[in-house]
């Protein structure tokens, strides 16, 4: 089985509203959610062996939050992944090679919700997944392979927000 998880970037800040899409940084709560999360990962000990990570800035640093608490993962930036849909999301999986267990994908709505959504097939926690796909939200998704994967495929492992994190 392989372990896919799905991270939507944490909380934007939108003081500068001139500010182009792609350079707006994490606002404070959102720096806040990144360190919750980053502090389940290392509960959880969730260590995905890839990392790839649109390259919009708040994606970036919810990355740079996180990232002392993944271990040793090879990381990519990929400016395909900034507002990626669904479809483009699985493509890109398509190409993991199959000796990668786990992946992470640090991204954007509405793709990752979609895309979550279009896997899983069970999973206890489907409804709140399908509700709202908040930021800083980590859904785990347990899959056979990437070449094949497809609609209907994947089990909902996990699905976390930051509000469930927070002390």
């Amino acid at each position: 089985m392989h372990r896919l998880f799905l991270l939507r970037h944490a909380k934007s800040s939108w003081k500068d509203p001139g500010q182009a899409d792609h350079d707006r940084p994490l606002a404070g709560r959102g720096r806040r959610a990144a360190k919750a999360v980053a502090r389940h990962l290392r509960e959880e000990r969730i260590a995905p062996e890839l990392v790839l990570c649109s390259t919009a800035r708040r994606a970036r640093e919810t990355l740079e939050r996180i990232e002392p608490a993944l271990g040793v993962a090879d990381v990519r930036f990929e400016p395909a992944l900034y507002g990626a849909s669904a479809g483009a999301l699985l493509e890109r999986l398509h190409d993991v090679p199959d000796h990668v267990g786990s992946v992470m994908l640090i991204g954007h709505n509405p793709g990752l919700q979609e895309l979550a959504l279009e896997l899983a097939h069970t999973g206890p926690e489907l409804h709140e997944l399908a509700a709202k796909f908040p930021t800083a939200a980590l859904a785990t998704l347990e899959l056979p392979d990437w070449r094949t994967i497809r609609p209907g495929t994947a089990d909902l492992v996990g699905f976390v927000r930051a509000r469930d994190l927070t002390p």
